[in-house]
């Protein structure tokens, strides 16, 4: 028989309910992904690329040409300086990034702090590397962290803490306040930050984001994660890149190297030319987003559903207790896609221990108006 190293992971809630929603017809709003092209120009580039013959192998850091425009949007966004040649990994995948940074620092015996609701890719990662996850709840409403509940969680063997922001599931935002407060906790201590910020451009109504990268006492100990699928509307191209001070750059490009070695190269050429010639694209999204997300809870207002509009990322959390509150949320998404057509994500499985009274589904707007408008209409009918 097969001894797992993961026995209590199956087939993730995401395929899942692609499939149903592909099965029964639904409108697919539980995956994040977007319904509509990417920017013409980022397209036209990989077909010339393709053709050009960049076909090969890429550097296993990825093309310094797309490394010094990681590095020159970063300096010119959040007036940082990073050494794209130490600095800058690029990868297929956030995810990947992810699960190497991991793999990178934790032994067995160590602890990594998690805040619930998390994105599922972190706890397999630190169960592969040894480790144990501390889960840490989020408040309830706000998605807030709880820093005193942060302090009596570290011990002498927690070794990373995982941050998420914008947050995914629920759009809320860390901010340098709550930087400068998780620096002041883990001053002193032998641990480092993994600083998932694949959403950094989605953050809306005039806020900036409050990124790792800007905060010097918390870079010294990080790796952040950012991903071009997320930004260029091309989520199955799986790039993405990691930045991180050169000694631990280097601890996560051992494990890299022997997970994936490196990303598509045409695509990382087609990137680094697109960035080059349209830097603003990265100043317009945030616009680009709000609007759909505006659209999109203008469109549910008579509906049944409670919701705060999100701070950032591209998904809605909305509050179902006034229709049905006596399905779990599961059921209700189950209940959803099958019954009236639309596909979400119930937020418990973002959570270790759910909390047993919320009601809450996530639902993407990162599609069309088209979309958008169909979804809510069949989520105003019910």
């Amino acid at each position: 028989m097969i001894r797992s190293k993961l026995p209590n992971v199956g087939t993730t809630i995401f395929t899942r309910m692609s499939q149903l929603a592909a099965q029964t017809g639904a409108l697919n709003l539980s995956q994040g992904f977007p319904d509509f092209d990417a920017p013409p120009a980022l397209l036209e580039a990989v077909s010339r690329h393709v053709s050009a013959g960049h076909n090969q192998y890429a550097p296993m850091t990825g093309l310094p040409v797309l490394r010094e425009q990681v590095a020159a949007k970063i300096a010119r966004l959040y007036g940082v300086q990073v050494d794209a040649e130490q600095e800058i990994t690029i990868t297929p995948g956030a995810t990947e990034a992810i699960f190497c940074a991991i793999q990178a620092v934790i032994q067995p015996g160590d602890e990594v702090i998690v805040f619930d609701p998390c994105y599922d890719s972190y706890a397999p990662a630190v169960a592969l590397a040894g480790g144990r996850c501390v889960h840490l709840q989020l408040s309830d409403g706000d998605f807030r962290i709880d820093w005193q509940a942060f302090s009596d969680a570290l011990t002498p063997r927690t070794r990373l803490v995982v941050l998420n922001s914008p947050h995914n599931p629920s759009g809320a935002l860390i901010t340098r306040e709550d930087l400068d407060q998780l620096a002041a906790l883990i001053a002193g201590r032998d641990l480092y930050l993994l600083s998932d910020e694949v959403y950094e451009h989605l953050v809306y109504d005039g806020v900036q984001h409050a990124s790792v990268l800007a905060h010097e006492a918390l870079y010294a100990r990080a790796f952040v994660v950012s991903s071009f699928g997320k930004t260029y509307h091309v989520t199955g191209w799986k790039t993405g890149y990691v930045i991180a001070p050169p000694a631990l750059s280097a601890e996560l490009r051992k494990v890299h190297q022997y997970v994936n070695f490196c990303g598509v190269t045409p695509l990382q050429w087609a990137l680094a030319d697109f960035m080059a010639e349209h830097p603003a694209h990265v100043e317009e999204l945030p616009g680009f987003y709000q609007a759909k997300r505006d659209l999109f809870c203008d469109l549910l207002h008579t509906s049944r559903f409670r919701f705060t509009r999100a701070a950032g990322t591209y998904f809605q959390l909305v509050d179902y207790s006034a229709i049905r509150p006596d399905l779990d949320d599961v059921q209700m998404a189950l209940w959803l896609t099958r019954e009236h057509g639309v596909a979400s994500i119930p937020v418990s499985v973002f959570y270790q221990q759910p909390i047993p009274a919320q009601r809450l589904v996530r639902l993407c707007f990162a599609k069309r108006e088209e979309t958008l408008r169909q979804a809510a209409e069949k989520l105003c009918a019910i």
